[in-house]
């Protein structure tokens, strides 16, 4: 078992119960699933980018990937409905909380002049959205192989109400947020 869940199991829970006074241990909102995207527009014209972002993809998440297709046709993008334009995982259980535990304390701070991550970038229902510019700051990615800098969307979904409880959730699983 990953020490992130450990850690949510043990001390988590009792401090969420103390600050919220939740009557309940089911209502202490936890982390459901972590969707990681990354959405490649220049696979319209060279389908090996969109392999190698797989291929980085599978090697930070440890998971299968599955390719995201354009839902419309856009003329002037040059974008034909259900060509293939990203590629997304959807983490659960444990390996969820064994990225969680490499973003939060290997590849952040790994991020250039890093300053903490956007406190805002809650959506209103629990859920924290953050955005990466670069894939070479996992560890599992080598420099050397590399042939472009591509960015990825992470999604941290959890079963928080209201933002504050979500915001009070991930800084207990040491989110660095911006002061």
């Amino acid at each position: 078992m990953s020490r992130l869940k450990e850690t949510y199991k043990n001390e988590i829970i009792d401090a969420m119960m103390k600050k919220f006074e939740y009557s309940n241990i089911m209502e202490v909102p936890k982390l459901e699933k972590i969707v990681i995207n990354m959405g490649v527009g220049e696979a319209k014209e060279n389908a090996k980018v969109l392999d190698a972002a797989v291929s980085d993809l599978e090697a930070i998440t440890g998971q299968k990937v599955v390719l995201t297709k354009a839902k419309n046709s856009v003329a002037n993008f040059k974008i034909r409905e259900g060509m293939p334009i990203g590629c997304k995982v959807t983490l659960r259980g444990e390996k969820m909380y064994e990225f969680a535990d490499r973003l939060i304390n290997l590849a952040l701070p790994r991020v250039r002049d890093f300053r903490g991550v956007n406190p805002n970038a809650f959506d209103g229902r629990g859920n924290y959205a953050l955005g990466i510019k670069e894939q070479l700051i996992f560890p599992e990615i080598e420099y050397d192989k590399v042939d472009k800098v591509r960015g990825m969307d992470v999604i941290f979904v959890t079963t928080a109400k209201t933002d504050e409880e979500a915001r009070e959730l991930l800084t207990m699983f040491n989110m660095p947020f911006a002061k």
